[in-house]
């Protein structure tokens, strides 16, 4: 799909160049002399590089078409996780490298977001808000006021995180998937 280069925004996935790129930035800029333009950056789905690049606002740039599903957790091997869709039964195979991180707040059954471009999985996208077990965490210290301090715990996945003093280990909390923060105790 065809979109004007004023159009496009933070989080687009775009086909330029023989590749797919996904916007990081852009910027309108309106110079004093000369048309106006888009300066744009962008990243490289597939071979992790980053590209600026100027639109004027007149170009027009192709929008990837993404085709997204639900999928299920199954579980994971050395190099892949693997999910299964819940209507067709379908498994697939996911790259660790394409999940990433936020892989190990994977748990069985768990249901995900995965996009797809030509039928190739490009991102996972997983709930906002997951259940996690502390494993361990240090003691709060006395004194120490509770709005502003945190102390480091370790989850049962071996993420380590920032939770507040009254968590103890053993405790249920939920954190936030997307900049791996903790929200609440259970």
């Amino acid at each position: 799909m065809k979109i004007n280069a004023g159009e496009i925004r933070v989080g687009m996935l775009l086909e330029y160049k023989n590749d797919l790129w996904q916007v990081l930035k852009t910027q309108h800029v309106k110079p004093g002399k000369g048309g106006a333009f888009a300066q744009v950056e962008m990243k490289s789905v597939n071979k992790n590089t980053k590209l600026n690049e100027r639109f004027r606002s007149s170009e027009t740039v192709e929008k990837a078409s993404l085709e997204e599903n639900k999928y299920n957790f199954m579980y994971e091997d050395e190099s892949n996780y693997l999910f299964m869709e819940p209507k067709s039964f379908e498994q697939i195979e996911i790259k660790k490298e394409i999940v990433g991180e936020k892989g190990k707040l994977l748990t069985e059954n768990l249901e995900v977001l995965v996009s797809f471009y030509n039928d190739t999985a490009i991102s996972v996208d997983l709930p906002n808000q997951v259940t996690c077990k502390i494993e361990t965490t240090d003691a709060a210290l006395k004194g120490q006021t509770v709005s502003s301090s945190y102390k480091p715990a370790v989850l049962n996945n071996g993420l380590n995180i920032q939770v507040p003093p009254f968590i103890e280990a053993g405790d249920e909390i939920i954190i936030d998937t997307r900049n791996l923060e903790y929200v609440k105790k259970i």
